[in-house]
């Protein structure tokens, strides 16, 4: 079990919900990701994702397409990544996940990245555009090297697609809350609830939900239905107006803020 099953595990005992945040790696520096990773778990980040920026980021809105703009422009890579995350791993053991898009991994060799990924301290992978019609090799790669593949649903997915991720997935199932791109909203879908509850008919895995949580009180009410809270665009947001030690405060700020009001 990875460091992403064991955190679940221990949430549910302690009848607890997994507060999973997002930035982009490589935004302000890999040696600024490799600074705020350990202050966001210290500040109550159960989970981190952290992005792999790409060119073509299409489920993305114009917040974390920019958080890709900054990083690419600054010379990141998935390489230097993971590099990254080896260096984390020497101060921290939060559950990391990389999020991002196929097109890097399957550049990189996908059993290589996943053997490489492990080794550096990656514990899952969430690959927005490798839909699990397409993902049972890479699925067989990630599992014989000890790493999670999450996989997503969305509204529109019926109970044939969620027998298809149950095949392809492990760690937890990410349930993406809205039709459409990633970006902070003014609330949250009505019907998260009833799709949360057919989910967990259906599969034996966590459920977290993300894709416009934005707000504590959002936090809160999603927290209540599901397993865990996915929130990026709101914190990467943050990447735009502060820099250095007013970053890392604004960033942990909203952090502490979140986890507390699912607490």
């Amino acid at each position: 079990m990875t460091r992403i099953g064991k955190k679940f595990v221990q949430l549910k005992r302690e009848k607890g919900k997994a507060l999973i945040t997002f930035i982009t790696a490589g935004d302000g520096s890999l040696a600024m990701t490799e600074r705020l990773v350990p202050e966001m778990a210290a500040a109550g980040a159960d989970i981190i994702e952290l992005g792999v920026p790409f060119s073509d980021p299409m489920a993305d809105g114009p917040t974390i397409q920019l958080a890709s703009e900054r990083s690419l422009a600054a010379g990141t890579t998935l390489v230097k990544i993971l590099a990254s995350v080896k260096n984390i791993r020497q101060k921290c053991d939060v559950p990391i996940l990389l999020m991002g898009y196929f097109n890097p991994v399957f550049i990189y060799g996908a059993e290589k990245f996943c053997q490489d990924a492990v080794a550096a301290g990656v514990d899952g992978v969430l690959i927005v555009d490798l839909p699990p019609e397409e993902a049972e090799e890479f699925s067989r790669f990630a599992s014989a090297a000890g790493l999670d593949f999450i996989p997503l649903l969305t509204p529109t997915s019926d109970p044939s697609r969620i027998k298809k991720i149950r095949k392809v997935g492990s760690g937890f199932i990410y349930y993406v809350s809205v039709a459409g791109v990633t970006g902070a909203r003014a609330s949250v879908a009505n019907d998260i609830g009833s799709m949360v509850e057919m989910i967990r008919d259906r599969a034996s895995l966590p459920v977290a939900v993300g894709f416009g949580i934005s707000t504590p009180s959002q936090a809160a009410d999603v927290a209540s239905l599901a397993d865990g809270v996915v929130v990026g665009s709101t914190l990467v947001k943050l990447f735009e107006s502060h820099s250095g030690d007013d970053l890392a405060t604004a960033l942990t700020a909203s952090i502490s803020a979140l986890k507390q009001a699912i607490l």
